[in-house]
Formats: C-alpha cells, sequence, structure tokens
C-alpha cells in the first residue's frame, strides 16, 4: 500500500509549487543529489531581496556551473520537505534518549514517504519500531508510553487510516491528563501524510482536522514549508501536550533552503506570508500556495491581499489574526477541509465572536465540497478550491 502510494504522488504531473519564505543561517549548503522531484523555491530572502537573484543570467546553459557554485556559496542548506522532517526528528532523537518513533514501516523501509529513512539503522530496532497494520494498538501503546516518560512519535501511514485509533486519541491521549487529575503526562506526536494528493482516492485523501479540532486537550499543526516543517516537528516533541502534525502528501517534495543552527517554531504562532492593506487571507498546508499563486494574479488587478499561514490549527493565534483584521477589515479563509465543521468554520466563528466590530463586509470561506474526494483528476480538481476561486471571492470581497 506504501509503494502503490508513493507511486502514484511521484509518476503523476507536478505543478510546481513555490515556498515563499526562506530564513538563512550562517554555513555551508549541503548538496544533494537523487532523483526525486525537486521543486524549488522561489523565496525573498530578510531583506526583500529575490533568492533567485536581481540579474537576468544570460547564456544560461553556459553559465550553468558558474550557477552552481553561486548557490553552493550561500549560507543554510537545502532540503526537501520530508528530509526536513526527518532532520528534526533525528535531531530531537539525538538531544533525548526518551523519543522514539513507531508506526507502519516506520524502520528499515524508512516510512511510506521516507521520512523515518536511516533512522532505525542510527538507533537500533527498539526506538523506530515497526508495528503491525493495527493502529488502534499501537497509537495505544504510543499513549502508553508516553505516560510512563518516553515521548513516542507515532506515524500513520495515512492520516485516514488512524480513524481507527480515534477512540485512543479522543479518550486517551487527549483527556488523559485530565482524568487523571495530572498525574499523567501525555508528550505524544501524532504525524503523518494526509490531504488530498493526486488521484489516491477517497480514503487516501481524508483531512482529518475536522475530526480532531474537537478533541479537548490535543493541539493540531499544519506544517507548509521545509523550514516550518522541522521547526515544528521539534516543538511537538519538545511539548509536554498531545500533539497532531499534519503533513500534506503534495508538499514533501518541496525544496527550501533552511538555517545550519538549531531553531525550535512555537506551535501557536500563524505566519504572515505576505503584507498587506485590502483584504485579510487565512490558510493552511497546501491551500498556502493556491493563495500565493491566486495574489501574484489579485495584484496586477490592483489588489493588496495579506496572506497569513494560520499554522496552528488549534488553538488559533487570534493575536496575528486579529491584528491584520484591525487593518483590513476584510476576510477570507482557504481551507481543503471540508465545509461543514471544518477548520475554516471554527475560525470564522472566532473571528466572528473577537473582531466583529472591525469587519467591514462578510467573512467568506472557500473550502472543499462535501463529497467523497473523487479518483477521477477532473473531478478530483472540482472538490478542491482553485486560484481563480481565491481571485474571484477577493473582488467580491473588495467591491
Amino acid at each position: 500500500m506504501a509503494s502503490l502510494q508513493m507511486a502514484a504522488l511521484l509518476s503523476a504531473p507536478s505543478t510546481p509549487v513555490a515556498s515563499d519564505r526562506v530564513r538563512v543561517g550562517s554555513l555551508r549548503l549541503a548538496a544533494r543529489n537523487g532523483s526525486a522531484l525537486v521543486v524549488r523555491s522561489e523565496a525573498k530572502v530578510s531583506g526583500g531581496v529575490s533568492a533567485r537573484g536581481a540579474n537576468l543570467i544570460t547564456h544560461a546553459v553556459a553559465e550553468k556551473a558558474a550557477a552552481a557554485s553561486s548557490t553552493d556559496s550561500k549560507p543554510g542548506h537545502e532540503l526537501l520537505l520530508f528530509e526536513a522532517l526527518r532532520e528534526g526528528l533525528d535531531e530531537e532523537m539525538e538531544r533525548d534518549p526518551t523519543v522514539c518513533v513507531m508506526g507502519e514501516d516506520v524502520g528499515h523501509y524508512g516510512g511510506s514517504y521516507k521520512v523515518t529513512k536511516g533512522l532505525a539503522t542510527k538507533y537500533g530496532d527498539l526506538r523506530v519500531l515497526d508495528t503491525p497494520i493495527a493502529e488502534n494498538s499501537f497509537t495505544g501503546m504510543g499513549i502508553g508510553s508516553a505516560m510512563t516518560g518516553l515521548r513516542p512519535v507515532v506515524e500513520g501511514m495515512n492520516m485516514g487510516f488512524l480513524l481507527l485509533a480515534y477512540n485512543q486519541i479522543s479518550n486517551n491521549c487527549g483527556m488523559l491528563h485530565y482524568t487523571s487529575g495530572g498525574q499523567f503526562k501525555i508528550p505524544i506526536v501524532i504525524r503523518g501524510p494526509g490531504g488530498v494528493g493526486r488521484q489516491l482516492g477517497a480514503e487516501h485523501s481524508q483531512r482529518l482536522e475536522s475530526y480532531f479540532q474537537s478533541i479537548p486537550g490535543l493541539q493540531m499543526v499544519a506544517c507548509s514549508t521545509p523550514y516550518n516543517a522541522k521547526g515544528l516537528m521539534k516543538a511537538a516533541i519538545r511539548s509536554e501536550n498531545p500533539v497532531v502534525l499534519f503533513e500534506h502528501v503534495l508538499l514533501y517534495n518541496l525544496k527550501e533552503r533552511i538555517p545550519d543552527e538549531e531553531y525550535v517554531l512555537s506551535l501557536e504562532e500563524a505566519e504572515k506570508v505576505r503584507p498587506g492593506e485590502h483584504v485579510t487571507i487565512l490558510t493552511y498546508s497546501r491551500m498556502r500556495y493556491h493563495v500565493m499563486q491566486a495574489a501574484k494574479t489579485l495584484v496586477n488587478k490592483g489588489y493588496d491581499p495579506e496572506v497569513i499561514d494560520i499554522r496552528s490549527l488549534k488553538p488559533f493565534d487570534l493575536y496575528t489574526i486579529g491584528n491584520s483584521i484591525k487593518k483590513t477589515h476584510r476576510v477570507l479563509i482557504v481551507e481543503e477541509c471540508m465545509r461543514t465543521g471544518g477548520i475554516g468554520a471554527s475560525l470564522r466563528s472566532a473571528i466572528i465572536d473577537n473582531f466583529w466590530d472591525y469587519l467591514d463586509a462578510p467573512i467568506l470561506c472557500l473550502s472543499s465540497q462535501d463529497v467523497p474526494t473523487p479518483y477521477a483528476g477532473t473531478l478530483e480538481n472540482w472538490t478542491v478550491v482553485q486560484p481563480e476561486q481565491i481571485v474571484a471571492a477577493v473582488e467580491q470581497l473588495c467591491k
């Protein structure tokens, strides 16, 4: 099953996705060669200068070697998103001997999307534990090990499979700290691939954010770039709370330069991706890139959207979100989650409760259709929000 999923993802035609932010470190670039699809970043460094350089390179083929040499001299190192997750996990396992990994094929196979590749060889089979195909059992085992002092990272081969472990995640993972009167902490990370891929079918295209958001005691974050994937992974492992880390199957091959020095991100902070004045667009995960694609069209049409990747799905960073709304007075929410009972519905409710007086227009929310995701590629695209829909929604808001 894992092999089929990976084959479906990597063999499908790919739309280039660009990470829109780069944080620079201070050391060397780690050169990498491989056959995996590489999607390069059209990012901007801290000073606002294009990461690709301000000048057009003439005779690109003839200058290829020189261009490569120039790239090698930049600080930091480039990683694909799944490699950034692995690097964060590796660093935490090396730092803290109580960190362990368990799940299907996470050992010598390296995980269904290779996030744990090489870790079993480095840390041994007891810290990188291959489990049977029994999500309820190994998730429960992870929760039990967290109660006794370990910091397990439980991988779901596909997030949709974790519905089989919903009882453990809901009744035990989220509630045991409370129901034990504070006697137990549950420092567990539950992570894995999810979202609408490319023709993976309904059961492998689940978005479980809406399922898990109502569970008391559970934190949820969604990564969208290699930089925040690593930072959120490290923060989730160090947290004393149970954390669900959502990873999107179509972002694993996104490439970005990240710092060489160690960094850890906050689990409860949103990221302002693009400053703007006319409308606040709130999004996360894969939809960040649909929004940024739409933003280019909107700028050409004279609009100035502010884009925020909320990252923390529970709790919401209402400080960052609120400051943006107080400036723009208009809100568009873009998500891949289902419309009914999704993250967008909860976010809209929170905005109405806290920032009603600052709104000059109704909140619009673009979500996936409330239907099982079709296998047919054309129909699959129709169920997910597309950039042109975002453009039309902003035009409607800013009339």
